[in-house]
């Protein structure tokens, strides 16, 4: 009856949001800009449903990569929540970013952002090095070609991250529907970004009606 420790949960890990900004997205094509962003919804509305630890970052917002997707700050308001901003294309060699990170004194990070083959793979590396468990969710990554992400997605599997999606990172999150305080937020979600699974929910939900 015991879950594996290698599963998520609320309390165990810190997410990273990193570099979600139109310059980034526009020369992204290894996905669909709509089906990233829905990802990026579902993987910020997680967070904020199950209170997980939260940074977000950005590279040269005013100067180049502009402001981050609507999704995040419809949950992350850019007026309180500190977006931290970098030089830097690895994460963890901003020395505020790196500070935020760390000092949610969690073992378990999550990643997310654009490009994949670059400002994924550096702080993911980087944090394996120095003996954190990452996982990368990798349909809300996305790189310049398909090569470029799946190569990136193979290089940090070799070091120890661990994949995931969007989806699973909520529902490992949720883990049993008998926890009903977010039992409506989470298919609330799903029936707003969840494409077909949404659409499922929100058919049971009113056909149970009947």
């Amino acid at each position: 009856m015991k879950p594996s420790v290698n599963l998520l949960s609320p309390e165990n890990h810190a997410l990273v949001l990193i570099d979600f900004e139109g310059q980034m997205a526009f020369a992204t094509t290894s996905i669909p800009l709509s089906e990233l962003r829905n990802n990026v919804a579902i993987i910020c509305g997680a967070s904020k449903i199950f209170n997980v630890p939260t940074v977000v970052t950005t590279v040269a917002e005013e100067s180049f990569a502009g402001p981050v997707f609507p999704e995040i700050e419809e949950y992350y308001p850019i007026a309180t929540s500190g977006y931290i901003d970098r030089t830097t294309m690895n994460t963890w060699e901003d020395e505020a970013a790196y500070k935020a990170i760390t000092g949610k004194n969690k073992q378990k990070l999550v990643f997310a952002g654009l490009w994949t083959g670059v400002c994924i793979v550096g702080p993911t590396l980087s944090a394996i090095e120095e003996g954190y468990e990452v996982y990368v969710i990798t349909d809300a990554c996305g790189d310049v070609s398909d090569e470029a992400h799946e190569r990136a997605v193979q290089r940090m599997i070799q070091v120890g991250a661990r994949p995931i999606t969007s989806i699973q990172y909520l529902l490992e999150l949720q883990r049993d529907w008998a926890r009903e305080e977010t039992y409506v937020p989470v298919t609330n979600l799903m029936k707003k970004h969840g494409g077909s699974y949404g659409l499922g929910i929100h058919y049971a939900h009113n056909m149970l009606k009947h």
